[in-house]
């Protein structure tokens, strides 16, 4: 079954290997800041709020160009955009090595690497696997985007490796190498990309930005993925990705303990993307988004008990959350993919992108200020759970709408 899948369309493969590894080294270094915050505050005498402000600067930069970055990949592909992005991030990674000030820092970590983090991000990668596929196109998505989870396995163990043996300038220097060397492999793999075997189905294209604006903003459907999505930003890129490492240390967990249960949470990211993708082909989408948002709030609960009984539920919350936080990427594609078409994808999967950063911006902020106020982040947890919920409500507003060339090799038959 696997191997037929892929010979039935080999270049969405190839598509989705280039994504794959591209995001690995993209949400890794997004992720590093976790692992380099308490370093920044020693060496340079930061505080965790302006580091958390940079983190949010970043995801700002991803929101204000993410809608750019997608109506570009809809007039001209993938192979100039993600292979741009790579460069830009090494480039701003090395420059961020080399700070002695915060506008430094500002420039080269929040605006340049954050252009190459948007160029680069969930969204567009999502968008453009989508582009490749009609039928597995929740699977496809889901594969592709589990690359963003394979990085924080692969790299957030060795980049705290770097950091133990030769402190936080070489991380970045190290991330900026890694960033680099898929430039050559975006280039060449994805050369002559083709799109002529995607059959689209949406309806008359909108020829202008303007017009395809209006279409967007004038659906129910869109408006709400737009809303749950920002709040999906908030409870992963804002208070998880920025904050869990840093609390863990607040609990008294070692670093290298902390980055080993963000591995764990990063291989149940991969496994929780890949099966939500696989159910997005074959069940009512709208339903199975709400659950992944009503338990990822649940999962919550999990890290507020941690200082109260065993750090050893940090590891039982990177299970949980991990099954249940980026599995809403290939819901929400193929939600767009079929209710507003193909046509319009890459703009509409760049302004969910936008929106999904303004969330995590909110969220890194709000992490770093609520620290700085009362010294803990329980608020920040109870707010994240409150607004899980409300995604999940928006979620279940969406009708269930498909087209029988989108479904995926039918479940097996019980019993």
């Amino acid at each position: 079954m696997l191997i037929r899948t892929v010979k039935s369309n080999p270049q969405g493969w190839i598509v989705v290997g280039v994504c794959f590894l591209a995001l690995s080294v993209i949400s890794a270094t997004r992720a590093s800041l976790g692992l380099i915050m308490t370093e920044l505050e020693t060496d340079l005498g930061w505080s965790r709020g302006f580091v958390s402000s940079i983190a949010a600067g970043a995801l700002i930069v991803m929101a204000l160009t993410s809608p750019f970055i997608g109506n570009l990949l809809d007039r001209h592909g993938p192979r100039m955009i993600i292979t741009l992005g790579l460069v830009i991030t090494g480039v701003g990674l090395v420059l961020t090595s080399m700070v002695t000030a915060k506008w430094h820092y500002l420039l080269s970590y929040a605006l340049l690497a954050g252009i190459g983090f948007a160029v680069v991000g969930k969204s567009i990668v999502s968008a453009t696997i989508a582009i490749y596929f009609t039928r597995n196109r929740g699977l496809a998505v889901g594969i592709g985007s589990s690359g963003s989870t394979a990085g924080h396995l692969a790299l957030l163990p060795a980049l705290a490796a770097v950091l133990e043996l030769l402190g936080w300038r070489y991380g970045y220097i190290f991330l900026g190498i890694a960033s680099f060397a898929l430039v050559p492999v975006a280039w060449i793999l994805l050369r002559g990309s083709k799109i002529d075997n995607v059959k689209t189905v949406d309806a008359e294209p909108a020829l202008t930005l303007s017009a395809k604006l209006r279409y967007l903003f004038r659906d129910r459907t869109y408006l709400a993925l737009l809303g749950s999505y920002t709040i999906c930003g908030f409870t992963t890129a804002g208070v998880v990705e920025t904050h869990l490492l840093p609390y863990a240390e607040f609990c008294g967990i070692p670093r290298p303990t902390g980055a080993l249960a963000f591995g764990v949470l990063a291989v149940f990211n991969m496994v929780g993307m890949a099966t939500a993708g696989y159910l997005a082909d074959r069940m009512n989408r709208p339903v199975l988004l709400a659950s992944i948002y009503i338990l990822r709030g649940f999962s919550f609960f999990i890290l507020m008990l941690i200082p109260a009984y065993d750090v050893s539920l940090l590891f039982i919350f990177a299970v949980v959350f991990g099954l249940f936080d980026y599995s809403t990427i290939p819901v929400t594609t193929s939600l767009v993919a079929s209710h507003l078409g193909l046509k319009v994808i890459g703009l509409a999967i760049g302004i969910l992108g936008m929106f999904h950063a303004f969330g995590g911006a909110a969220g890194a902020f709000m992490g770093g200020y609520v620290y700085d106020l009362f010294n803990n982040y329980d608020w920040t947890w109870i707010a994240a759970i409150a607004l899980a919920m409300v995604a999940g409500i928006m979620a279940l507003t969406i009708r269930e709408r498909r087209d029988d060339a989108e479904l995926g090799e039918p479940l097996p038959a019980a019993g």
